[in-house]
């Protein structure tokens, strides 16, 4: 009698997780299909990704209104430092993922941002997870062979094993093409690893003289930036996938970060010095370009830069110490008086991201915090 209670105990709760999945999956297609809608402060988003603003057609320089909102992953909290942070391309849905092996998934409204989905992989820390261009898949690396993709459509994890003709052995480090043709993984010795985002085969190798330590893409996806510690920045053809031109970034022993605006204007490049050089399209024409400004604000590395979806705001950020964050607002290329506020505890940042349509701004930390704040100029999601 004892054993049929046991067993009918447990068939229950196995139908209950059972169901509990079921109602998440769905849960998050219906984020996906519904797209971007109304925020919870009450202003009416677009159905559509384009760049709209509010009252001033122009982001104003000097005070960013800004405002703290619930932390974006309040509902699933954790002590393990956040690898990634990102916003899904089209849904109101930002993931989070770190050295806790977990990717959440949460739906982002500003005051509650419900959990609408997680998946934990075992013996696999996540340094790196980002959307596919389509934004059906999470893709997410570690310092292993092998790489995962998450179908959220289907709501299935797949084990890519080590890719054929690759010796790598570290996966942690890579970046999506927006045209969702590449997922290029950054190896040793300056290697750039091409993988198809559809089939997830190798398709080619580029290599750069020295390390590669970041890549970046313009918008169309047809030309890729890499920096590494050479001082150098290459800039690929992706259709060709030759070196189309090489410039020194003046005065960088060591590049760190790099970032291409949103309408392919401005590059910025980050370096161990802290100094962030910005560039415009004049680059392309001498191997010793003069930076438009040089951005001094940091003191330690710079690790993450990133620009939002209408190319008036770079955020900056170093993961060597606490609170180094900063905004610098374009075209004048200052930065932001009143951001990070000084009562802020940001504590050490190690990832950022806006979302589609810059309506919020987020910054994961090392204490497992997704900081979510709510950007006013900026009236849709």
């Amino acid at each position: 009698m004892r054993m049929k209670m046991k067993e009918l105990m447990s068939a229950k709760i196995d139908g209950f997780k059972a169901s509990n999945k079921r109602k998440r999956r769905s849960s998050l297609r219906m984020c996906l299909h519904t797209g971007l809608k109304t925020d919870s402060e009450g202003e009416d988003l677009l159905h559509s990704t384009g760049n709209y603003l509010t009252s001033s057609e122009f982001l104003p320089k000097g005070i960013l209104e800004i405002k703290k909102c619930t932390d974006a992953n309040k509902e699933s909290p954790t002590q393990a430092k956040l690898k990634s942070v990102e916003f899904h391309p089209t849904a109101q849905v930002m993931l989070t993922a770190g050295m806790n092996q977990t990717l959440n998934l949460f739906q982002i409204d500003g005051k509650n941002n419900p959990k609408i989905q997680s998946v934990f992989l075992d013996k696999f820390p996540i340094h790196t997870a980002h959307f596919s261009a389509s934004g059906e898949e999470v893709i997410m690396g570690s310092k292993h062979k092998s790489f995962y993709c998450y179908d959220m459509i289907a709501g299935k994890i797949v084990n890519i094993p080590q890719i054929k003709g690759l010796e790598e052995t570290n996966m942690s480090r890579f970046e999506m093409s927006p045209d969702g043709q590449h997922i290029v993984f950054l190896g040793k010795y300056g290697h750039m690893h091409l993988v198809s985002a559809k089939s997830k085969e190798w398709m080619s190798s580029l290599k750069m003289n020295g390390s590669v330590e970041a890549v970046a893409f313009s918008r169309d996806g047809s030309k890729m930036y890499s920096i590494g510690d050479d001082g150098e920045v290459y800039v690929w053809d992706m259709r060709t996938r030759d070196c189309i031109h090489r410039f020194r970034d003046e005065g960088c022993l060591k590049g760190t970060s790099i970032a291409v605006s949103k309408n392919d204007q401005y590059l910025a490049c980050g370096s161990y010095s802290g100094v962030v050089n910005i560039y415009d399209d004049s680059h392309m024409t001498s191997g010793y370009p003069q930076p438009v400004k040089s951005v001094m604000n940091l003191t330690t590395p710079c690790t993450t830069t990133v620009f939002n979806s209408s190319s008036e705001i770079l955020a900056l950020a170093s993961n060597y110490s606490e609170r180094a964050v900063k905004l610098v607002h374009f075209p004048s290329m200052t930065v932001f008086s009143n951001f990070p506020d000084r009562t802020e505890s940001l504590r050490i940042p190690l990832c950022m991201d806006f979302s589609i349509n810059s309506g919020y701004f987020t910054i994961g930390n090392h204490k497992g915090q997704a900081l979510l704040y709510r950007l006013k100029h900026y009236s849709n999601y």
